[in-house]
């Protein structure tokens, strides 16, 4: 494999290999072994306000405003790891109390070299779905969880990714 620095033709990333770290306190450093199926709702969006001068039709002054952040939507087989539910639970009696959650996205190589990580600060459990459930299917029961989060960084990666 060569050495991301070296490469003269970046190579998109893969969607498919990534992990997901939520450090809850009181729960665990990382909740259901990171274990999920998809992983969705890493943005940022700036708002952008317009102001006219006077007199002046053919311009428009354009100023960065305030960030705001996504929803992160995360889906996973449900297992008898019961950590998002515990956290949810919890939330109820210790509503201050949040999380820290990385996204890690991978090379793949096989190796779990790191390409990007994202970080996401003071997590709070907006939603948490059971799967539907269904006889006749017989398909994996998916669990959807989903958080709102206060800033989302990228961290920059050792080795040049």
């Amino acid at each position: 494999m060569s050495d991301p620095k070296e490469e003269l033709v970046v190579a998109p990333f893969t969607a498919f290999n990534f992990a997901v770290e939520i450090d809850i306190p009181g729960v665990g450093p990382k909740a259901c072994e990171a274990a999920f199926a998809e992983c969705d709702g890493l943005e940022m969006t700036m708002d952008v306000k317009t102001i006219r001068e006077g007199g002046n039709n053919a311009r428009q002054i354009r100023l960065a405003g305030a960030l705001s952040y996504g929803q992160l939507t995360l889906k996973r087989g449900m297992t008898a790891n019961d950590d998002l539910w515990f956290w949810f639970e919890l939330m109820q009696t210790r509503p201050r109390m949040r999380a820290s959650a990385q996204v890690v996205v991978f090379a793949p190589d096989r190796e779990r070299t790191e390409r990007a990580r994202f970080v996401l600060s003071r997590c709070l459990p907006v939603k948490l779905k059971a799967p539907p459930l269904n006889a006749k299917d017989g398909m994996v029961a998916i669990e959807e969880l989903q958080l709102a989060y206060e800033s989302l960084t990228r961290k920059p990666v050792s080795g040049g990714a």
